[in-house]
C-alpha cells in the first residue's frame, strides 16, 4: 500500500523541519515519491505572481534568458517556486498525472485539466523544460511537475474559455470574491492598481456592490490608461497618481470623493512602499484590503499607528469560499472584461 503523507504537506518538508510547506526554505519535489493523499499533476504553464515576477524581471535586466534561468535556480534550490525576494509564487494549470488512492472520492479523474488554488510559494514543482515566457502576462510555459496536497484547493478548468483565459482569471482569484463581500450600499471604494488584473476585476464587484449611490474610483499611474478604464465601465472616476507618493494620491483621491475619506480601500499594485497611498484616504473604522504580495505588514501597522489611523487592515488570503467561481462568472457576465482578457493576458 501507498504510504499516507501529512495532510498539509509537512512530509515534503526538508528544511527546517517543524514548519509547513510555505515557511519552508527547501521541499521535496521528487515526484517519484507517490503517497496516498496527494494528486500530482502535469504542469502545463506557471503563472508567477505579479510582485515576482516585476522582481525577477528588473532584477534580469528584462533579458528572457536570465529570467528562465532564474526560475530554474530557484526551483532547483528549493523544490518549489518561492521568490526569495517577496516570498510569494503564483499559481499553476496542469493535467492530472496521478491521484492517490485516498483521493479517489474526489470529483476528479486522470486526464482532466486544472487549475491550482494554492501559492507556488507551498508547492512541490520540479521544472523539466522552459518552453516560454511571457513577460506581458507573467506567465512561463514548462515541462514538469507539481504536488497538490490533500488540503490543497484547485479548479477543474471550465469548458466555455480557453485554459490562458481562465488560468489569467483564477491566478487573482481571492481580490473580486473579497471585493463582493466587503463593500455595503452606498459606499465608497478606492481601488490602487487599478489597470491590472485584480484592479478591474474588483471595480466590476464592487461597483455592483455599492449600487447606484456608491463611488469606486481606480487609481492608476499613466494617464494613457484612465480612457480605457472608464469605458470598461467598471469604475465611477479614475484618477491617475503613483502609489508610492502617498500625500499626492491622497489629495486626488479625496478630491474625486467630494472631500471624503473613503469606506474601504483595495491595493492591487505589484510594487513596494504603497502601503500609506492605501491607509490615509481612508475614514477612521475604514477598511484597508491589501491583496498585494509587495505589502509589509510592518510597514502598514506602524504606518497606520503614526498617523493615528484606526483602520481595519485586512491581509489578501487568496483564498475565499467560492471564489473560482465568483470570479470565472465576472467573465461571463460581462462581454467587455472577456474581451479585455482575451486581448490583454491570453
Amino acid at each position: 500500500m501507498t504510504m499516507k503523507g501529512n495532510k498539509y504537506g509537512i512530509h515534503r518538508v526538508i528544511e527546517p523541519q517543524g514548519v509547513l510547506t510555505q515557511a519552508a526554505y527547501r521541499i521535496d519535489n521528487d515526484m517519484s515519491k507517490r503517497y496516498s493523499n496527494e494528486i500530482i499533476c502535469d504542469v502545463i504553464s506557471l503563472n508567477i505572481d505579479s510582485a515576482s515576477f516585476t522582481q525577477i524581471e528588473e532584477v534580469c535586466g528584462g533579458d528572457e534568458q536570465k529570467i528562465g534561468e532564474m526560475i530554474l535556480s530557484i526551483v532547483a534550490e528549493r523544490g518549489k517556486q518561492q521568490n526569495p525576494v517577496t516570498g510569494s509564487g503564483g499559481m499553476f494549470i496542469g493535467k492530472v498525472a496521478y491521484i492517490g488512492e485516498d483521493l479517489k472520492d474526489r470529483d476528479l479523474k486522470v486526464g482532466d485539466k486544472i487549475a491550482s488554488l494554492v501559492s507556488l510559494s507551498m508547492t512541490p514543482l520540479r521544472i523539466d523544460k522552459i518552453l516560454a515566457i511571457h513577460k506581458d502576462i507573467d506567465r512561463v510555459d514548462i515541462i514538469g511537475q507539481a504536488v497538490l496536497f490533500e488540503s490543497g484547493i484547485y479548479a477543474k478548468l471550465p469548458e466555455d474559455m480557453s485554459e490562458a483565459l481562465a488560468l489569467a482569471a483564477l491566478d487573482v482569484a481571492g481580490a473580486p470574491a473579497q471585493a463582493r463581500k466587503l463593500p455595503k450600499e452606498g459606499d465608497s471604494v478606492l481601488i490602487i492598481g487599478a489597470n491590472g488584473k485584480s484592479g478591474v476585476l474588483c471595480g466590476y464587484e464592487a461597483m455592483k456592490a455599492v449600487g447606484p449611490n456608491g463611488n469606486v474610483v481606480g487609481v492608476v499611474r499613466n494617464p494613457k490608461q484612465v480612457p480605457g478604464l472608464i469605458e470598461l465601465g467598471v469604475f465611477h472616476k479614475v484618477i491617475v497618481a503613483s502609489a508610492t507618493e502617498p500625500v499626492a494620491l491622497l489629495e486626488a483621491a479625496l478630491e474625486a470623493n467630494d472631500g471624503k475619506e473613503y469606506d474601504i480601500s483595495i491595493s492591487c499594485v505589484n510594487v513596494e512602499s504603497c502601503e500609506m497611498s492605501a491607509i490615509l484616504p481612508v475614514r477612521d473604522d475604514g477598511l484597508v484590503y491589501f491583496f498585494s504580495m509587495a505589502t509589509s505588514f510592518t510597514k502598514a501597522a506602524l504606518g497606520a499607528e503614526g498617523i493615528g489611523k484606526d483602520v481595519t487592515m485586512i491581509v489578501g488570503n487568496g483564498y475565499t469560499k467560492d471564489h473560482a467561481e465568483i470570479t470565472l462568472n465576472i467573465l461571463r457576465e460581462s462581454e467587455k472584461l472577456r474581451k479585455l482578457f482575451d486581448q490583454k493576458y491570453v
